[in-house]
């Protein structure tokens, strides 16, 4: 047997009341502390107007049987003042402040010279029903901007490139090919003969008279005379207004600065290619009379093509929404 050695204190077993208190002085401790997670730093490093992450505390042993004490003085967060500390129930949540101060600052959407929110001066993105590069799948609609689009104008270099496309687009040689034929088969220049050798002779005038047309409208005088000549889709108001904006704009049409103007790119343009013809057509054919009807041609078909542009995203938008209704749906 050991023998009892004087002095020494048996440890006292502690109850489940004590337990419980201790439990509770550690719980309201880690409560206290839970807000300074959330705490922002400011630009100076110090964490202020939150209880901070640590709160010293004073714990004292258990002796004989006494519950744990908390030295409350300490609660008070570091470089606080005591009169501002009851001040911190008032505080928000955090987070809460740096919201409600954002929120009147965030920009809102505006509406600029009466165009709908977001849609300013410049933007290639038009409103409502969409023009597509192709009419029907095939005619080249390159030059065409939707409604409500406002893009910058064009540079000599996507000038040249658009009376490329327009020229040289797979279309170009159907349509001349159509034209050809129809010229061979009424004998409008008996000089040119008939069947394949006289179709030949057709087409290759033909594609000239369009390519050099093309040139002189969409690339060499909108260069010289700042003008742009492509087609702006009106989109809005009665089918005989729409009708009239459309073909009107053979003789309007807007300069750099985005004024109307006469467009002369158009009308000089499609004379000078008339009198360049002139050279490799047959002389008794290019009388004043026949180069004016020619000419007359031409400025009408460019009028009928813009109309047919006018109307054409409407046509679309309509023809796909009939697609897009399900053959099996129960009829009504």
């Amino acid at each position: 047997m050991r023998p009892a050695i004087r002095g020494r204190r048996k440890p006292h077993a502690m109850t489940g009341i004590h337990r419980g208190r201790l439990a509770f002085a550690l719980s309201l401790g880690i409560l206290l502390a839970l807000p300074a997670q959330a705490q922002e730093k400011p630009a100076g490093g110090a964490l202020t107007g939150c209880v901070p992450a640590l709160l010293p505390c004073r714990v004292y042993p258990l002796e004989g049987g006494d519950p744990p004490e908390l030295d409350l003085d300490w609660l008070q967060p570091a470089g606080l003042p005591a009169a501002e500390s009851d001040a911190m129930d008032g505080v928000p949540a955090p987070g809460q402040g740096a919201l409600q101060q954002a929120a009147p600052d965030a920009p809102a959407a505006t509406q600029t010279d009466g165009q709908p929110a977001m849609v300013k001066s410049g933007d290639a993105a038009g409103t409502g029903p969409q023009q597509t590069k192709r009419i029907l799948g095939v005619m080249p609609n390159f030059r065409a901007v939707s409604a409500g689009a406002h893009p910058p104008p064009p540079t000599p270099k996507e000038s040249f490139l658009l009376a490329t496309q327009n020229s040289f687009d797979y279309s170009s040689f159907i349509f001349v090919g159509f034209t050809s034929a129809l010229a061979e088969w009424t004998d409008t220049h008996t000089q040119l003969g008939q069947g394949m050798p006289g179709f030949g002779r057709y087409y290759w005038r033909g594609f000239a008279d369009k390519t050099d047309g093309n040139y002189w409208v969409l690339f060499i005088l909108p260069a010289v005379f700042h003008q742009d000549e492509r087609y702006f889709t009106l989109g809005k108001g009665g089918f005989w207004k729409r009708c009239g904006y459309a073909a009107s704009r053979v003789l309007i049409t807007p300069n750099y600065q985005g004024h109307e103007s006469f467009n002369i790119s158009e009308l000089l343009g499609r004379g000078i290619a008339q009198g360049i013809s002139v050279a490799y057509y047959p002389g008794a054919s290019q009388t004043a009379g026949a180069i004016a009807s020619k000419y007359g041609y031409a400025i009408l078909r460019d009028a009928l093509t813009n109309v047919f542009r006018e109307f054409w995203p409407d046509i679309s938008a309509h023809v796909r929404h009939r697609h897009s209704v399900s053959p099996d749906s129960p009829a009504r």
